[in-house]
């Protein structure tokens, strides 16, 4: 059993702050987590760090298609073991492995990849957690940096096999149900997260899919027919209906500052789960890079098509946890918890992760006011260290 002390700090737990916590971690858990006031520190570790340091409940970012060069459709053996190292230098420890629209059979060699990693994980660091599939079954009206000629009409056969090639591990899937709700129904029947997304759909159409089982937007705004005086379309639909949970990129691009708050006044805390859509130059810098067999121009913040469409970002969890306090005016309880819980309800593994309590894996992040990552704790092990980078 590991116990430290982490003087200086203040752990957000679920329900209260805790000033200089107590954690004990045992097999990779939490076992306790409690004020150190009145305890003696004959058995546990100090470790001391500036006043105003904060402790917070590791970043699961469910929507992140690459970083740091690796990207999910490279179908890569260096893939996974890169963003699972790298990942929590911004305080995430869990993910998604978000595709792209691509051939079926290149999208089945980086589901293949994806399975093959998760059956044999070989890094310390953020938990993979299975595969978001962001196409191919979208609106071409609707399609972004998503390459047209790729683009499927929902096909449960087809998707039966990505679902093989996953070996069953694709959690969430971004579809326009105006397209067809076959596949809706189908993913509803599995437990699969059906997400309304890259979608032309109106207000009735948004209203059937919830029937059918759409509990899900991906990266709001984005991709998806807008709010119109005359039809809410899918953006104003998402804000009509609680039944739909939000995925935000909140990069200041992406969705203005304004519509970030907006969307806090009408979604609330629980309505929103923060995500990075990032793509490989996460980490990077400027430069041209490769999404989907499509250049990708990165200049400061912003990443484009030759076309000027936004082409995923290279935003950081830490960044948009810190972007969401600062645009909306949340609490930075609200705004953890959008990058944290909400996931993990979202996902159905808010047993084990979301939250720093008893019993559940011991990810957690330490950072400064500023929103800077000190250190990262993957499962009670430290996998990263802004000291090591001194």
């Amino acid at each position: 059993m590991k116990k430290v002390l982490y003087k200086g700090c203040t752990l957000y737990a679920k329900e209260e702050t805790i000033q200089d916590p107590v954690v004990e971690v045992e097999n990779q858990r939490f076992v306790s987590v409690r004020q150190s006031d009145g305890l003696t520190e004959e058995d546990w570790e100090v470790i001391e760090f500036p006043k105003g340091t904060l402790i917070v409940p590791g970043f699961i970012d469910i929507h992140i298609h690459g970083a740091y060069i690796a990207d999910v459709m490279d179908a890569k053996k260096s893939t996974f073991p890169t963003m699972v190292r790298h990942l929590p230098k911004e305080g995430t420890t869990a993910f998604l492995a978000t595709t792209i629209t691509q051939e079926v059979a290149e999208k089945q060699k980086a589901l293949e990849n994806v399975a093959a990693y998760m059956e044999a994980p070989s890094e310390a660091g953020a938990e993979l957690l299975g595969v978001h599939l962001e196409g191919p079954f979208i609106s071409a009206k609707r399609a972004g940096a998503q390459p047209l000629e790729h683009i499927y009409k929902p096909d449960v056969t087809v998707f039966q096999q990505f679902e093989k090639a996953a070996n069953n591990q694709i959690k969430l899937v971004t579809l326009a149900p105006e397209e067809g709700m076959e596949l809706v129904d189908y993913l509803h029947s599995k437990n699969i997260i059906p997400s309304i997304g890259h979608s032309d759909a109106l207000h009735a159409q948004v209203i059937e899919a919830i029937d059918h089982g759409v509990c899900h937007a991906t990266h709001l705004f984005n991709g998806m027919r807008g709010i119109h005086h005359r039809d809410s379309g899918v953006a104003g639909s998402v804000f009509l209906y609680d039944e739909l949970k939000a995925e935000l990129v909140v990069d200041g691009i992406h969705v203005s500052p304004e519509m970030v708050k907006m969307t806090y006044k009408n979604k609330g805390e629980d309505g929103i789960i923060l995500i990075t859509d990032a793509m490989r130059a996460k980490g990077l810098g400027d430069g041209t890079y490769d999404l989907g067999g499509q250049d990708v121009t990165v200049k400061g913040e912003r990443a484009e098509l030759s076309n000027g469409t936004l082409a995923g970002s290279v935003l950081k969890m830490n960044e948009a946890v810190r972007n969401m306090v600062q645009f909306s005016g949340c609490s930075l309880y609200e705004a953890v918890k959008m990058a944290s819980l909400n996931p993990a309800k979202q996902l159905g593994i808010d047993d084990r992760k979301g939250s720093i309590e008893v019993g559940k894996d011991a990810d957690f992040t330490i950072l400064n006011e500023n929103f800077e990552i000190f250190e990262t704790y993957c499962k009670g092990q430290s996998v990263y260290s802004n000291s090591e980078e001194e």
